[in-house]
């Protein structure tokens, strides 16, 4: 795999998957129409656009589109293997909701691989890598007063992380389900103070690994994960007892 690393300057308009195919591919994809609609879909789900068990009326998604119903079922079978979307027979595509033990059971799988990926980067860290992570800081502070873009500086950086590391399994494992986490782990950013909290570990993170302590920077890249669950959880929560 050839890893073609660089953070172009606004990428607000695209999601973790189309980010990996447009920038770590062995060449430049050509996406299909129907994936291309589903890439769109998807950015409007996670951002919550379109709600929780809200429908997805084919119809009106074809005339807004301007492409055909066939085009739009192909779309909504794509976002029904990323789990973004339930097709119930006779009753058509509705947004997935949200759960909280799908929530749980994702944080804790990440959590783990996420800290593999920054205590395997901080073993072979260079100069080249530190500037690139410092360019993804920049990122991160730029959004810090926005949710959600700051949600999407943070995942982005998560997955640079994992690219940089060139274990190609582990990025795998991370991509698979990096934009159905996503809807889970923006609810937790919707505050300043948590992004505060979130910003002061990401510096103290890429400290580590820049330092080339694999053990510190494990320790935090799980210590981000398990707070950005539990804030996750905590808004979940409160949206449920309203």
């Amino acid at each position: 795999m050839s890893y073609q690393v660089g953070l172009p300057a606004a990428i607000d308009s695209i999601h973790n998957e189309v980010f990996l195919r447009e920038h770590f591919s062995h060449e430049p994809l050509t996406l299909t129409l129907p994936l291309q609609i589903a890439d769109r879909l998807a950015h409007g789900i996670v951002e919550e656009h379109f709600l929780p068990g809200e429908r997805l009326k084919e119809m009106d998604l074809a005339a807004n589109f301007g492409v055909s119903r066939a085009t739009i079922r192909e779309s909504l079978r794509i976002l029904e293997k990323r789990r973004l979307v339930s097709i119930v027979p006779q009753h058509g595509a509705q947004v997935a909701k949200l759960s909280r033990q799908e929530l749980e059971h994702m944080f804790d799988v990440r959590i783990v691989l996420q800290g593999l990926a920054s205590s395997t980067l901080a073993r072979r860290v260079t100069p080249d890598i530190d500037s690139k992570l410092q360019e993804g800081m920049e990122e991160l502070l730029a959004a810090r007063d926005d949710g959600n873009l700051y949600a999407r500086a943070s995942a982005r950086m998560s997955l640079l992380i994992a690219v940089l590391a060139q274990n190609e399994l582990l990025l795998e494992q991370l991509t698979s389900f990096a934009q159905h986490i996503g809807r889970y782990a923006r609810l937790g950013f919707m505050t300043a103070n948590r992004r505060e909290q979130s910003l002061r570990n990401w510096m103290r993170l890429l400290k580590a690994i820049s330092a080339g302590d694999a053990d510190a920077a494990e320790a935090l890249h799980r210590l981000l994960s398990q707070e950005s669950k539990a804030a996750a959880m905590a808004e979940l929560d409160r949206r449920t007892a309203q």
